[in-house]
């Protein structure tokens, strides 16, 4: 049994509508019902609170400090429960279709997406970004309905494209010239991380972690800066990056790909926005 009174939502919307009209006549004409019931609906939540929530005189009706209290709850509950209601029958009765994509796809795949919700207006999309291992283990856990994501060649997606990666330094400021040698790097478990560091240990290269962002952009212009080496892809490459290779022992990294994963059973607009984004993104089957 919930230890708490429950506020039924009609009196909450005839609270808030007093509060809103600071008159019971005006707020009855608003809920469309009588005086005499707006004002028992106010007296029985002030039985549920034991609080008095309206200063009433002859000219005036004024919030307490309790009142006011709880208006800001009372809106918020009636917003739920709207919302609740909208999802099952109303804008969104289409479902909800879940997309995880790279921090550095929200932005370019803006318009893509503006166009296939106009196709599909009923349909809520919740785009979700941010490290690719995380993004894959929610959608194996079923938390997301579609991924876009950067991988090792382990996974078999339902398409991909290769991913080419780059050893970055920076032009002015270059870090392979110091001992250790500084890194620019995704957090832990972050993405060409673990590759740089291993092949680094492979060299006998001594090194060390000077900077570390989830963002690709930030690392991008961080190696750029010369706050570290960076291993990225070809298309984070800068005017102000020296890209490294044979010649600083570093050797070609070939196994990345970008890659794509939805299920069997996907539903219609799931696949509709699959064959853009497999478009968008120029991969294969």
């Amino acid at each position: 049994m919930n230890r708490y009174p429950m506020f039924g939502p009609q009196l909450l919307i005839s609270f808030v509508a007093v509060c809103e009209t600071c008159s019971f006549t005006r707020a009855a004409d608003r809920v469309s019902l009588s005086q005499s019931t707006v004002s028992q609906q106010v007296r029985r939540l002030e039985e549920l609170l034991g609080r008095t929530l309206f200063a009433r005189t002859s000219h005036e009706v004024r919030l307490t400090e309790e009142g006011i209290k709880l208006l800001s709850y009372a809106r918020r509950i009636i917003a739920l429960n709207e919302e609740a209601h909208d999802a099952l029958t109303g804008p969104w009765r289409d479902g909800v279709l879940r997309l995880g994509m790279p921090e550095d796809f929200t932005v370019p795949t803006v318009d893509l997406l503006a166009a296939f919700k106009r196709e599909h207006p009923h349909l809520r999309l919740d785009v979700t970004s941010g490290l690719s291992l995380d993004l894959h283990q929610a959608y194996l856990a079923e938390e997301l309905d579609l991924v876009l994501v950067k991988q090792h060649r382990v996974h078999l997606p339902r398409a991909s494209r290769p991913e080419p990666l780059l050893w970055l330094d920076s032009r002015e400021h270059p870090a392979i010239e110091q001992s250790p040698v500084p890194l620019a790097v995704f957090p832990m478990n972050g993405l060409y991380r673990e590759e740089l560091c291993q092949t680094l240990d492979s060299l006998g290269i001594r090194w060390r972690i000077s900077y570390s962002s989830a963002g690709l952009a930030a690392l991008a212009a961080a190696s750029a800066a010369g706050l570290g080496l960076s291993l990225l892809p070809a298309s984070c490459c800068l005017p102000s990056h020296r890209v490294l290779g044979i010649a600083e022992r570093l050797p070609p990294v070939e196994d990345f790909e970008l890659a794509l994963f939805y299920r069997d059973n996907a539903a219609a607009a799931t696949l509709d926005l699959a064959e853009r984004l497999i478009a968008f993104c120029g991969l294969t089957r």
